[in-house]
């Protein structure tokens, strides 16, 4: 586990304890734009630094606010970023939970860090599942546990809490997802810089892979190009890290194939790359309509969705929750 030079705040501390920007994830996004929120919101009160989860075995070129790094599958990092914490000047640990990000069968390891912790511990769930085997429930539930808040970002997921994993609800808050304050414009004001000027954008972002349904998508295409034929579909995001390492590019080859054998080639637009959020903001703003056709209603909430509603965009979306 890497650590910086200085191990103590100068100031109370906030330490959020996720993985991190630049690593490609739209948790690490989210915990990027968090705790400059909330840093900026402090000012001199409280500092704010990342524990920040690797998932490669050299890490990442992070920035200064990256106060140590965990290995993801390492369970002595987790025993030692307690002991990191316990003995520097931190007031509070922010958790982000989510599934695929900590070592160990449903994400275990973390549990060696937060058992030992001698501070306040607020955690925030991004997937709350409805029907957990045992083992996902007995985890769940000792994280709300050793919790001293819980923070969940839509009101069904306080009711599994409550019903499911008997979590105290006088512990839950409802806070809900955070989003770009951008202001709503004429989307013709961006489509130029994207080659779509005169067209019907619409538009899906995120990390690409199975699971998002973006073949649905293009396979509805047909019959939409044959009412709204100057329709573009762009579909932003780089594949995501997992998925690459695991079956490097076969899902983005498949939709590229899909499209040419329905005969929409020229209707979808592939933007592979992972951007940040001023551009990002600019794609949405080109967007007449955002898409999200994600294939599992389990989802308890989604940051793009999220994204593009503050955004002023349509929506067309898959059921989840």
């Amino acid at each position: 586990m890497a650590t910086s030079q200085s191990s103590q705040f100068d100031r109370p501390g906030i330490i959020f304890t996720a993985d991190y920007l630049p690593r490609q994830c739209g948790i690490a996004t989210f915990t990027y734009d968090l705790c400059h929120a909330v840093a900026g919101a402090a000012r001199d009160s409280y500092r704010c630094g990342v524990a920040a989860i690797n998932d490669i075995p050299e890490g990442y070129r992070y920035p200064d606010e990256v106060r140590f790094e965990i290995r993801e599958s390492a369970l002595a990092d987790y025993r030692r970023a307690a002991e990191f914490v316990n003995i520097s000047n931190t007031a509070v640990v922010c958790l982000q939970h989510e599934y695929g990000i900590f070592g160990g069968r449903y994400g275990s390891h973390i549990l060696a860090m937060l058992q030992r912790l001698r501070r306040p511990l607020v955690t925030t769930f991004h997937t709350i599942l409805k029907e957990p085997d045992s083992s996902q429930k007995r985890i769940m539930a000792e994280i709300c546990r050793l919790s001293t808040r819980v923070v969940v970002m839509a009101e069904l997921a306080k009711v599994f809490l409550d019903e499911i994993y008997g979590v105290d609800p006088g512990k839950v808050v409802m806070i809900p997802h955070g989003i770009p304050d951008v202001p709503f414009i004429d989307p013709a004001f961006h489509k130029d810089k994207f080659g779509v000027e005169g067209r019907l954008v619409m538009l899906t972002f995120g990390l690409l892979g199975p699971g998002k349904g973006i073949e649905y998508a293009i396979g509805a295409l047909p019959e939409v190009v044959k009412q709204f034929p100057n329709i573009i579909y762009m579909i932003l995001g780089a594949t995501h890290p997992h998925a690459r390492r695991h079956s490097g590019e076969a899902y983005r080859n498949g939709l590229h194939q899909l499209a040419r054998e329905l005969g929409v080639e020229q209707n979808v637009v592939f933007q592979n790359r992972f951007v940040e959020l001023t551009e990002l903001c600019e794609f949405l703003g080109a967007a007449d309509i955002y898409v999200t056709p994600y294939l599992s209603e389990a989802q308890i909430v989604s940051g793009t969705l999220a994204y593009a509603l503050g955004a002023g965009s349509a929506i067309i979306s898959t059921p989840y929750w």
